[in-house]
């Protein structure tokens, strides 16, 4: 019988995604020399070379390409039935709150994991503005929430934070009219308040073409050139584009994406979601930076 270290199957992995050694003991949390070894472990253990060097980095040899699907599919084995042995076996329902403005972009990052990890456990997600969402919050009709605020409230943890940012239609035209037309959202937008005191601020007349809580719709109007918007840069959509300098557009605020649980009777699914959270936001701001 012969046995497969999983230990070097997760290096090789993170080398064949990430493309490179460094890259992969980034991830890995393991020295470059580490990941290294390991692989020249495993391609001992296999007899066959399974990376080529290449300008571009590291590529899968032909024999690489024949592991990497098996490889991928052991671990999430592996990693299903660690989870499964070594974790509560949680019931019952979570209620988390999300403001509208990250609810695509974070809430994947951690949701299919929690669920994987705890299948009896009813998530329940109201997306709302982060002022609803902690007034909520306080009347014990949700059981945690994440917030984008400037600054962090009491009882509230401060995730990462980032610079709002100008944002508009590619080789879209709308920065240029006058007044500026915004798509800001409504009054209880946590974004709203700064935006228009940079505006004034900078003497630039402005026009509302959307009061739209719902962000598909701001996001469209955007696409459409009908008018700009701010967002925080982890969230701008591919359709979309950053407005630079050019656009001489006022600079915009720090924002702070914050997680709250309620402070007295948080259950202890409710703790471990906020785990989760902490997690997968803090660990794809460490990727993308």
């Amino acid at each position: 019988m012969r046995n497969i270290d999983t230990a070097l199957l997760r290096a090789f992995v993170a080398v064949a995604e990430t493309g490179g050694m460094t890259a992969a003991a980034g991830v890995l949390n393991l020295t470059q020399a580490a990941v290294s070894q390991q692989i020249k472990r495993l391609e001992e253990s296999l007899g066959c070379v399974l990376f080529r060097r290449e300008r571009r980095g590291l590529q899968l040899t032909f024999a690489g390409e024949r592991l990497f699907g098996r490889a991928q599919r052991m671990l999430a084995l592996n990693d299903e039935i660690w989870a499964e042995m070594t974790t509560p076996l949680y019931e019952g329902e979570v209620r988390l709150g999300l403001p509208n403005d990250i609810v695509s972009t974070y809430l994947p990052a951690f949701l299919k994991t929690f669920a994987r990890a705890y299948p009896k456990v009813l998530i329940t997600i109201d997306a709302d503005t982060s002022f609803n969402l902690l007034d909520k919050l306080q009347a014990g009709d949700i059981d945690l929430t994440l917030t984008t605020e400037m600054g962090c409230g009491a009882g509230g943890e401060s995730l990462f934070e980032e610079t709002l940012v100008w944002v508009g239609a590619r080789c879209g035209e709308a920065y240029r009219q006058r007044p500026l037309p915004v798509s800001i959202g409504c009054g209880e937008c946590a974004f709203q308040p700064p935006v228009l005191e940079a505006l004034r601020a900078a003497d630039i007349p402005w026009r509302n073409v959307s009061d739209a809580t719902n962000m598909n719709a701001q996001l469209a109007i955007a696409e459409a050139d009908l008018g700009v918007m701010v967002l925080l840069p982890s969230t701008v959509p591919s359709q979309l584009e950053v407005l630079g300098p050019k656009a001489a557009l006022p600079p915009l605020p720090v924002f702070s994406v914050n997680l709250y649980l309620a402070r007295s009777n948080a259950s202890e699914i409710a703790r471990e979601l906020a785990q989760h959270i902490r997690e997968a936001l803090v660990d794809r701001q460490r990727l993308a930076a």
